[in-house]
């Protein structure tokens, strides 16, 4: 049996920050990953003069130098700001419900009060306080989390954090169309606003409007490839195309890990950027896993997946009608709606728009463009249609997103040169969750880490759980979740 100090279970976004930290703090890390790339949702590839994004739309909590709480710190911290090139995106997002509304929202407060005014006159003083509340919340929510004492918090958390946004919206606006394009933002999180707890779009909004939106040169491929290296220089060793096929234990505490071929790696430490149904199952004694645990696996909700048509269009964004990086499509503003068809095959009735070229990343040749149409759909529905149909099934579901985004770009279909098509499978294929999920679980109120935090309370001792499936879905909450998981080991361990 080999030795190591710790070893990170999936080379996604949190196990790659997670192997980093460690690694460069001294500790003989091993990363293991099934598939040949690291990087998990954050990779691209190649499709004739086109390379393809896979996941990252908007990276949020860049910032500037010399901002506090930012990525852009923390990708400092692990030796490879230097190393990767942001790219700015001046809108938040244009939000478009053809006979309703088409509103580009600038990412700035000011700014996008203005232009919500200029869409919505008369607006001004309720969109302003609007945007102090989800200030305010999520002032005192980072606060809260960072364990400030509850009766130091102010009530304005209480009051209104848990509250479901379509509330806050409806307490604050009678237009049902500024209260959508407010909403924008919510299939980011998965859960229409009827579902969401205000305070998780507060973060959202606050973390896009300071910090703005950002993408990176070379794309998330370009910030998975420099965290791995960081990890490699500092001494880390990493096992591509290779799976943990068990987690060791001894006397009721983690003690290695078994790969699947054949070879044991002990370890006093294990860090799980892979799902938590995978994870624990993975053990190879089941009586460690305390009853409490097993009782809340219970209680969670597999969440949504994605559908993406990936295309490299012969035309520019200009030609073809895209004015930002980052555009809406719904067909109407009944948010409830679109979600419950999330679990059916009805032709999609909203779309997220990338335009990677309105702010190029270098993924397109002169006089092209790269473009990704994605929305999201339960696993389920997908794992039930036969194989025999499965094809069928996809290009024909891909041709609702074609015709919804006919709106905002006719004739797209005549300048298609490469495309592909990824569905709930195929993520379920490449990422290895359960229902293809991209966020981890549903994330609704019961996932909020008022109630669960599966971070601090894994259940094994020498378990770690890192990523979407142990917090918050998304690039910047993992990125973090990964930094922060492997800084506590290293602070236990030091104590």
């Amino acid at each position: 049996m080999t030795d190591v100090d710790a070893i990170v279970i999936g080379a996604g976004n949190a196990g790659l920050t997670a192997a980093a930290t460690l690694q460069r703090a001294g500790l003989r890390t091993l990363l293991v990953e099934r598939h040949n790339v690291p990087g998990g949702c954050a990779t691209s590839f190649r499709r004739g003069r086109f390379e393809f994004e896979v996941a990252l739309h908007q990276l949020s909590g860049v910032g500037f130098e010399g901002q506090d709480f930012t990525l852009r710190g923390l990708f400092d911290k692990l030796g490879v700001a230097d190393r990767l090139e942001f790219v700015q995106e001046e809108d938040l997002y244009r939000a478009v419900v053809p006979g309703s509304h088409d509103v580009t929202v600038p990412a700035d407060w000011a700014g996008a009060v203005d232009a919500l005014e200029g869409a919505f006159p008369g607006n001004r003083d309720r969109i302003e306080r609007f945007f102090q509340l989800a200030r305010d919340v999520t002032f005192w929510q980072m606060a809260a989390m960072r364990g400030m004492p509850a009766d130091e918090v102010d009530p304005v958390l209480f009051r209104h954090g848990l509250r479901p946004f379509r509330d806050v919206l409806d307490e604050h606006f009678d237009d049902p169309a500024l209260k959508s394009v407010l909403a924008t933002y919510w299939t980011y999180l998965g859960q229409p606003p009827s579902r969401l707890p205000f305070q998780d779009m507060a973060l959202m909004l606050f973390a896009y409007l300071e910090f703005k939106p950002w993408h990176i040169k070379g794309g998330s491929q370009a910030m998975s490839t420099a965290l791995l290296d960081s990890f490699l220089t500092a001494g880390g060793d990493v096992r591509f195309n290779t799976a943990v096929e068990t987690v060791l234990t001894e006397r009721g505490r983690v003690a290695g890990v078994r790969l699947d071929d054949g070879q044991e790696v002990s370890a006093r430490d294990v860090i799980s950027n892979a799902s938590l149904p995978l994870t624990y199952g993975m053990l190879d004694d089941p009586s460690v896993v305390p009853s409490r645990i097993r009782a809340d696996l219970a209680t969670r909700r597999i969440g949504v997946s994605g559908f993406v048509l990936h295309m490299g269009l012969d035309a520019t964004p200009a030609e073809l009608g895209f004015t930002t990086s980052t555009t809406f499509v719904n067909a109407d503003v009944d948010d409830d709606r679109t979600y419950a068809s999330w679990r059916t095959l009805e032709p999609a009735r909203g779309i997220c728009v990338s335009s990677y070229d309105v702010a190029p990343i270098g993924f397109a040749p002169s006089g092209a463009t790269h473009v990704s149409l994605m929305t999201l759909q339960y696993g389920d529905v997908w794992e039930k249609i036969p194989p025999a149909g499965y094809a069928q099934a996809k290009f024909a579901y891909a041709e609702t997103l074609l015709d919804r985004v006919e709106a905002i770009a006719p004739g797209i279909r005549d300048v298609i040169e490469e495309v592909d098509v990824a569905t709930p499978r195929t993520m379920a294929r490449y990422l290895g969750h359960p229902g293809g999920a991209i966020y981890g679980y549903d994330q609704d109120r019961t996932e909020n880490w008022l109630f669960r935090d599966s971070v601090r309370d894994p259940g094994v001792e020498g378990l770690h759980l890192a990523g979407s499936w142990a917090g918050m879905g998304g690039f910047q909450p993992t990125l973090e979740a990964g930094h922060r998981v492997a800084r506590r080991l290293l602070r236990a361990q030091t104590a």
